[in-house]
């Protein structure tokens, strides 16, 4: 765990209120696993007074780490406000990231809007020739390509609007999809809002795939100390009635999940 003070190489508004950030930890990016994400202080002083929490979505040779991140209150809009050459405080890499599961030959990243960002850092890494993103956003004006962050890689498109790609949810596309292909082939990783978290650990379940999870959740410390972040868990598959999120996660196999209380 790294914490230091760096400065911000690029902060560029992708589409809409989403930004992608750049900023250089020759550090942080040898030691960064895909999953894992960092906790950063935007100002100085206590205006916000607590660190922000954003998924890692892609380091290079270079020592660069990326970011994205959507406007969604005060301290991502000041965020969006940080020029090339301001400096932004960094406690990173933090928690569990994904792990290789079992040697599937299709590999399905299921993404809903600014969920995508881990998975575009496990796209980067992984070691399969088999990888399809399959990205849900509500309209097109949304939309993040991950060809934005150097990652080229078969990506389907789905919007709730139809405006583009798909015309309907990104879970019923991968429904479409594993109808025509052996689930006994495929695994899937997700991160997204909750509901299309739900629909995909439905889906997997009745087609016996296996499925790793990152959750997205309110963080105040990020270390595992504030209790603010934990999430109810599957006890008979834990032992536990309760994960935090940033210590024993952000990623989780599917089913250790309680689903019905999250």
């Amino acid at each position: 765990m790294i914490d230091i003070c760096t400065e911000i190489l690029s902060n560029e508004n992708i589409t809409q209120d989403t930004f992608l950030l750049r900023f250089l930890s020759p550090e942080l990016a040898a030691s960064a696993e895909p999953g894992q994400f960092v906790m950063l202080k935007i100002n100085e002083g206590n205006d916000p007074t607590l660190r922000r929490p954003f998924s890692i979505c892609g380091t290079d040779e270079e020592g660069i780490v990326r970011i994205i991140y959507k406007v969604v209150g005060r301290g991502t809009r000041y965020l969006s406000d940080k020029k090339p050459g301001d400096y932004v405080s960094v406690l990173g890499p933090l928690g569990k990231g994904f792990k290789e599961i079992g040697r599937s030959k299709m590999i399905y990243l299921i993404a809903g809007g600014i969920g995508i960002a881990p998975l575009l850092f496990l796209c980067q890494k992984i070691e399969s020739t088999d990888i399809t993103f399959l990205t849900g956003f509500r309209t097109s004006g949304e939309i993040i390509d991950p060809a934005l962050t150097g990652i080229e890689t078969d990506n389907v498109i789905a919007t709730d609007d139809g405006s583009i790609g798909y015309y309907g949810k990104v879970t019923n596309l991968l429904s479409e999809r594993i109808s025509r292909n052996n689930p006994g082939n495929i695994c899937v990783y997700t991160c997204g809002p909750l509901p299309m978290l739900k629909a995909v650990r439905k889906i997997c379940l009745e087609n016996n795939i296996p499925c790793q999870v990152s959750m997205e959740t309110f963080m105040a410390c990020g270390l595992g100390v504030c209790q603010g972040c934990v999430v109810r868990s599957d006890i008979s598959k834990t032992g536990k009635h309760y994960l935090h999120v940033c210590k024993e996660g952000p990623v989780f196999d599917i089913e250790k999940i309680d689903w019905d209380n999250v």
